[in-house]
C-alpha cells in the first residue's frame, strides 16, 4: 500500500522584511541581495513571541479547512524544524499539546533544510508497514529572531525567513501512485560550513560569554562551499530518485526544491537540462524558511494549478548536516 500526500497548506507570518529594510541594518542593498540570492522579502514573527509551533498552528488550521478528514483522526505526527520553541522538550509535543491532538505520538526531527523531505520519508514507511493511517507531517521555522543582523552576519541574516508547513499524509490502495520512493544521504564533515559555532548546551563550560560577544550563537554559512556542494548534491540525488523508478528527467512535471538560493535552483536547471517553468521557485517572497521552504513551495505550486493528477512530482533539498534528500511522487488527487 502507499502512501500519498492528502493535502497541504502553509503559513507566514504577517510582519515582511524588504531588503531595503535590511539595508538599514547593514551595509548591503536591494541591488546586491537580489543579485545574489534572488530574494526581495521574507515573512517574520517580529517583536511577537512565537515559536515554530504557533506557526505549526496556523498552518494545520488552514489544512484542515480544505480536507474532509477530522482532527482526532490524525495518529502520528512528524515535526521537522531547526529552530524548536524550546532546547529541551522538541516542538512537536508542544505543537500536539496546542492543537488539542491526546496521546497520540510525535516524533521530533532536525535534518534542517531537509527536514520536510526526511519526514514525509519517514511518513511514508510508517503508512506502508500499516502502522499508522493519517500522519500530520509539518515543517516550522522561527529564525529571523536569531540571525546577526550586524555586518558581520550579513551572509546568513539577508537570507532565512519565518513560516510553517502541514501536510496530510495516507494511504492509498491506487497502484503506482502517491510516494513512489525516498533517497536519503548525509556526511557530517561539512558540519563546520553550515549551522551555529557554538555546540550544544550538553557540552559543559562551552558557551559563555565569551561565546556571545563575538556572535558565535548566531548561524554561520560558508556560501561558496554550500553552493558548491548544493550544485552537485541537488541534480544528483534526483537523478538517484528517478532511475530508482525508472524514470527520466523528460517524465517530470515539476522540480520542487528547497529554496536556498535562486542561483543554486538555476544551476540545478541547467544541470537537469530542463525548462525554467520545471523548476518552481517562490524564494523572492519567503526567502530560506528551512524546514517549511519544500513544502511551502508545493502548496503554492498547487495553488497556481502547477501539478495534475499523475503528474511525476520531484522533491529535493540539501542543507545543513550536510544533508540531502530526494522524494519521486506521481500526484494522487483522491
Amino acid at each position: 500500500m502507499n502512501s500519498y500526500i492528502k493535502d497541504i497548506s502553509y503559513y507566514v507570518p504577517e510582519k515582511i522584511i524588504t531588503n531595503n529594510d535590511l539595508e538599514k541594518l547593514m551595509d548591503t542593498s536591494d541591488e546586491w541581495i537580489t543579485s545574489r540570492t534572488g530574494i526581495k522579502q521574507r515573512h517574520s514573527v517580529g517583536d511577537n513571541p512565537l515559536g515554530p509551533s504557533d506557526l505549526a498552528v496556523e498552518s494545520t488550521k488552514k489544512l484542515f479547512d480544505k480536507i474532509d478528514v477530522k482532527l482526532e483522526d490524525i495518529d502520528f505526527v512528524i515535526f521537522a524544524t531547526s529552530s524548536p520553541d524550546t532546547y529541551v522538550p522538541g516542538s512537536g509535543s508542544i505543537f500536539q499539546h496546542k492543537m488539542g491532538l491526546n496521546n497520540i505520538g510525535v516524533l521530533d526531527i532536525r535534518q534542517g533544510c531537509c527536514g520536510f523531505v526526511y519526514a514525509i520519508s519517514v511518513a511514508d514507511q510508517f503508512i506502508k508497514a500499516g502502522t499508522y493511517k493519517n500522519i500530520l507531517v509539518v515543517g516550522s521555522e522561527v529564525q529571523t529572531t536569531q540571525l546577526d543582523y550586524d555586518t558581520k552576519g550579513r551572509g546568513t541574516a539577508i537570507i532565512f525567513g519565518d513560516g510553517a508547513t502541514s501536510a496530510l499524509v495516507r494511504p492509498t490502495k491506487s497502484k503506482g501512485k502517491g510516494i513512489l520512493s525516498s533517497h536519503l544521504h548525509s556526511d557530517g564533515k561539512y558540519i563546520s560550513e553550515l549551522g551555529t559555532m557554538v555546540p550544544s548546551p550538553v557540552v559543559k563550560g562551552l558557551i559563555n560569554k565569551k561565546n556571545i560577544d563575538n556572535r558565535e550563537h548566531h548561524i554561520f554559512m560558508n556560501g561558496r562551499e554550500v553552493f558548491r556542494h548544493a550544485v552537485k548534491r541537488f541534480p544528483d540525488v534526483i537523478r538517484e530518485g528517478l532511475s530508482y523508478n525508472n524514470l527520466n528527467i523528460e517524465d517530470v512535471g515539476l522540480v520542487i526544491p528547497h529554496q536556498a538560493n535562486y542561483r543554486i535552483t538555476q544551476a540545478v536547471q541547467r544541470s537537469l537540462k530542463v525548462e525554467e517553468n520545471k523548476v518552481f521557485s517562490n524564494i523572492h517572497k519567503y526567502g530560506n524558511t528551512t524546514a517549511a521552504s519544500v513544502g511551502i513551495a508545493l502548496s503554492e505550486a498547487i495553488e497556481q494549478n502547477r501539478i495534475k493528477d499523475n503528474d511525476i512530482i520531484v522533491l529535493v533539498a540539501f542543507g545543513a548536516g550536510f544533508y540531502w534528500a530526494s522524494s519521486i511522487l506521481k500526484w494522487h488527487n483522491e
